[in-house]
């Protein structure tokens, strides 16, 4: 679990201190939210490579965050904590988006290698098969991609930055970003950049009755698949 981003969406500051001490003693980096909309907040604006989320929470429950976030396009592992050891609470909970369960109390162990199980699946998918992310498809071995089932035809840039948008969705990505990932510190022209979006646009929203890829003004780009 070195170097992995967790979330824990927590109201009880007891059980939220000693998950996060456990996991940073594992090597993780954790970050803390202590209501549904704080952590969906921050699940959708930093990157996490896995939720913890209770269920009971104040302001936004953990069915309502999970829903939410699946929404948006995020496929961000969801371990979620439940009290309640209802089947039909479980099934809710799946429905709702979370990739696994447990219920309290739990066994710290246990939670590790659960998590540990979903960033694999997660690294898994990512690597080897296709990402989805709403009406886009993108398949990393053959290196297609497809909105609603048609083919775009993309050149080797564009798929790179589709791609990039893809796994930050619905996060924004800063234009230095892109231009790092794509041409190191030695990006060609200053405008480079400006004409791939273009050439992306142009083959993933123009053919298509609403735009996904929107500009952040200043900032960078990201995909709104939530429309």
């Amino acid at each position: 679990m070195q170097n992995t981003q967790i979330l824990i969406i927590e109201d009880n500051a007891d059980v939220a201190g000693v998950l996060g001490d456990y996991l940073e003693a594992q090597g993780a980096q954790v970050d803390y939210a202590s209501n549904g909309e704080l952590g969906l907040r921050l699940a959708t604006e930093g990157h996490f490579d896995a939720i913890v989320l209770d269920l009971m929470l104040p302001k936004m429950d953990g069915y309502a965050v999970a829903k939410a976030l699946r929404e948006q396009g995020s496929s961000v592992p969801i371990l979620m904590l439940t009290a309640l050891d209802d089947k039909q609470d479980l099934l809710q909970g799946f429905h709702s988006g979370a990739d696994d369960y447990l219920t309290k109390p739990f066994d710290l162990d246990e939670l590790h290698v659960r998590l540990l199980a979903l960033i694999k699946r997660q690294l898994g998918r990512v690597a080897q098969g296709c990402q989805q992310c709403g009406p886009i498809t993108l398949n990393i071995a053959e290196h297609t991609a497809y909105r609603d089932g048609k083919k775009l035809q993309l050149t080797p840039s564009c798929f790179q930055i589709l791609h990039l948008l893809i796994s930050r969705a619905p996060n924004v990505v800063k234009r230095e970003e892109i231009v790092q990932h794509l041409w190191g510190e030695e990006p060609p022209n200053s405008d480079i950049l400006r004409s791939h979006m273009y050439q992306l646009r142009n083959q993933v929203d123009k053919p298509f009755d609403t735009p996904i890829i929107l500009t952040v003004p200043k900032i960078g780009f990201r995909l709104d698949v939530n429309k």
